[in-house]
C-alpha cells in the first residue's frame, strides 16, 4: 500500500507585532558581526569551526523551492463575483436577506494606480460638483507635459495647481505621491502584485493617503474581494443593523462581526453600505427592507476622507 500524500502545511504569518529592523540597525548589525570575527580570527587560543563539505556541482540534492504569494482573484474577475455572492449567501442568512432586496454590485473600470490615487487627492472632502471639474483642469493642466504622470506632476508647482483650485495641501499630497513613482518606491506593477497588508503599509506612506483611503482603492480601483475598512462609520452603522446590535461596534470589534464573510468581506462591506443608505434601521429580517431604496452605483468620491 502506497502512503497517501499530505499537503505541506502553509508557511507561518509574521507576526504583527514584531517589528522589523531599520536599515540603519541592520548595517549596525553586520558591521558588528564583521569586527567580532576579525577579533576571533586574530585569537589564536580560539578553535576555528570545522569547514563545511561543499556539494558537488553534479548532487542530485534539489534547491529549496522559491516561496511566493497568490494573489486571489479580483472581484472582476469572471464569474467571482458570483462566488461571492453565493458564499455570502451560505455564510451569513442575514445577509443573504439583504442581498435578496438589493441590484448586484457594481465595480468601476479599472484605471491605471498612479491615476487614480492622483484622482482620488483631488477628490478629497470637496463635493461631486466642485471635485469633478477641478479634476478635468487638472488633466487638461497634464497635457502639456504628456499627460498624467509623476513626472508631469513634479512638473507643476503649487502656484500652477492653486490656479484649478487645488490647495496648498493638496497640492503637497500629489507632489509627494509623484516622488515615491519616481524614485521607485510606489509603482504601478508593485501596487497590483503585492499582497493587501503589504499594499495597506505601502499606500498609506503616501502623505495625504491613510488607512480608510488606502481601502477604498483596494476595493474600488484594484477590485480586491476581502478588504474589510473596519473604520468606516458606514459600515459599522450597517453591521449595526444586520445584527440589531444596541450599538454601533468598535472597529476592534468588527473583524469578529465579519469573520464568517471571509475571503469576500469587500463584497460584505458593499452590502452594509447600502443597508446604511435604508431610509428605516429596521431589522433586515423584514421582507422589503430596502426595496424602495433607489440603487446607485458606489464611488470612491462618495466618501469623505479619513485624513
Amino acid at each position: 500500500m502506497t502512503d497517501s500524500i499530505r499537503p505541506l502545511p502553509p508557511p507561518p504569518m509574521p507576526d504583527p507585532n514584531l517589528s522589523s529592523p531599520s536599515p540603519s540597525s541592520s548595517v549596525s548589525s553586520i558591521s558588528a558581526v564583521t569586527n567580532h570575527i576579525s577579533a576571533v580570527d586574530g585569537e589564536k587560543s580560539l578553535s576555528r569551526p570545522k569547514k563545511l563539505r561543499k556539494l558537488s556541482p553534479d548532487s542530485t540534492t534539489p534547491p529549496p523551492p522559491p516561496s511566493f504569494f497568490l494573489l486571489p482573484r479580483p472581484l472582476s474577475a469572471p464569474g467571482e463575483l458570483d462566488s461571492a455572492i453565493r458564499h455570502l449567501r451560505a455564510a451569513d442568512p442575514h445577509l443573504a436577506a439583504v442581498i435578496d432586496e438589493l441590484e448586484p454590485l457594481s465595480l468601476n473600470q479599472f484605471q491605471h494606480p498612479f491615476l487614480t490615487l492622483a484622482r482620488s487627492i483631488i477628490h478629497q472632502q470637496l463635493a461631486p460638483k466642485a471635485a469633478v471639474p477641478t479634476y478635468e483642469r487638472f488633466l487638461k493642466l497634464c497635457e502639456a507635459h504628456g499627460g498624467v504622470s509623476p513626472s508631469a506632476v513634479l512638473a507643476l508647482s503649487s502656484d500652477h495647481l492653486r490656479q484649478i483650485g487645488i490647495s496648498a495641501r493638496k497640492s503637497s499630497y500629489l507632489h509627494d505621491l509623484a516622488r515615491k513613482f519616481h524614485t521607485g518606491v510606489l509603482s504601478d506593477a508593485a501596487i497590483v502584485s503585492l499582497d493587501d497588508r503589504s499594499l495597506l503599509a505601502l499606500l498609506t506612506m503616501v502623505e495625504g493617503i491613510g488607512t480608510w483611503s488606502a481601502h477604498m482603492f483596494m476595493i474600488f480601483s484594484l477590485h480586491r474581494p476581502d478588504v474589510l475598512p473596519v473604520g468606516d462609520a458606514t459600515v459599522r452603522r450597517g453591521v449595526q443593523v444586520l445584527y440589531g446590535l444596541a450599538e454601533t461596534p468598535r472597529p476592534s470589534q468588527m473583524e469578529q462581526l465579519c469573520e464568517r464573510w471571509r475571503p469576500y468581506r469587500s463584497v460584505g462591506s458593499w452590502y452594509m453600505w447600502r443597508l446604511s443608505q435604508a431610509k428605516a434601521a429596521v431589522s433586515p429580517s423584514v421582507v422589503g427592507l430596502i426595496a424602495a431604496t433607489p440603487h446607485q452605483p458606489l464611488m470612491m468620491d462618495s466618501f469623505q476622507v479619513d485624513r
